[in-house]
């Protein structure tokens, strides 16, 4: 399993023309699904007037999830040419539409791929590509007079805190990088009363 990729830090567009048609391209970083849909809607909505939003998006660190959308074009001639660049640039947890003016002249399929392809690597280029890890939520429980040496743990391991509840019981949600969650759980293992669970 994966435990860094790669993604845009923010969102970014870029564009392309060809024979009077404009070609529109943003570019997004996305966690889940209901987001990309949101992001789409919200194209679909500001710009109302044009012929097609095509897209293609990619989530997860291993990049299996994906999914292409021509919106009307020729099959293959838009989503596929987006996904394309995604692609090549070994991106995930993205989301890209090109938004497509209609310029009143056919550029054929050939003509529509080099369009959606140049569009979405213009808004790619303009991007700030960025490395990020894949983090697990770990809810670590204890009881209170262990909470110096739970405490050591987290600060050794550099661990970032999501919450803290500090009782009798107490509990802390972490988020941890994938490849420390082995130290973090011989850690634990080695603190009486205190356990480790997938949040």
């Amino acid at each position: 399993m994966k435990d860094l990729y790669l993604t845009i830090e923010s969102p970014a567009r870029g564009q392309f023309r060809d024979k009077g048609s404009r070609f529109i391209a943003f570019a997004f970083p996305v966690n889940e699904e209901e987001e990309i849909k949101q992001r789409i809607d919200g194209l679909k909505k500001e710009y109302h007037d044009a012929r097609h939003h095509c897209f293609a998006w990619r989530l997860g660190a291993d990049m299996e999830r994906f999914r292409v959308n021509d919106d009307g074009e020729p099959s293959g001639s838009a989503g596929k040419p987006i996904f394309g660049q995604i692609q090549s640039r070994g991106l995930t947890q993205i989301l890209v539409v090109v938004v497509r003016y209609f310029g009143g002249t056919l550029l054929g399929v050939g003509g529509l791929i080099r369009a959606y392809r140049s569009a979405t690597s213009a808004a790619l280029e303009s991007a700030v590509v960025v490395e990020r890890k894949v983090e697990d939520q770990i809810i670590l429980k204890f009881e209170y007079p262990t909470l110096n040496r739970v405490m050591k743990t987290i600060k050794d391991l550099d661990l970032q805190f999501e919450s803290q509840q500090f009782d009798m019981d107490c509990s802390i949600t972490l988020r941890v990088w994938k490849r420390h969650i082995p130290a973090l759980m011989k850690r634990v293992s080695e603190i009486e009363g205190c356990s480790a669970s997938p949040g």
